[in-house]
């Protein structure tokens, strides 16, 4: 039996001077990578603009965006260095999620479904 690919969160701040649709394509480009190297999306969310909690690059507000996905473990190191070489994401972090915290967003992705938030 094959083994489960891992579940990972990424959570990232994009540069708010960017233009909306340019914001939406960076945003495209990074799950479109995820996709091609073997991946799905599980979930993915448009915080929207919001105020940091520090000065970034002299940037006081960014945007924020969180993708939940499965995908092999060889493509977060490719996946890093694209975002730490792209001038216009100002942060991010990936966590890989073990199986407490999959069960818990497995619980709540079901009650987002189900409209009782």
């Amino acid at each position: 039996m094959p083994e489960a690919l891992p579940t990972y969160e990424l959570t990232y701040i994009v540069n708010p001077v960017l233009s909306e649709d340019q914001i939406k394509e960076l945003a495209k480009r990074y799950e479109t990578y995820i996709k091609e190297n073997g991946g799905t999306i599980l979930q993915s969310n448009d915080w929207g603009s919001r105020r940091l909690a520090y000065p970034i690059l002299k940037k006081r507000n960014g945007h924020y965006f969180n993708v939940f996905f499965r995908a092999p473990g060889t493509i977060i190191p490719r996946l890093e260095r694209a975002m730490e070489i792209e001038d216009d994401v100002l942060r991010y972090m990936t966590l890989r999620l073990d199986a407490k915290m999959t069960r818990h967003f497995e619980r709540n992705k079901e009650r987002t479904v189900e409209g009782s938030f």
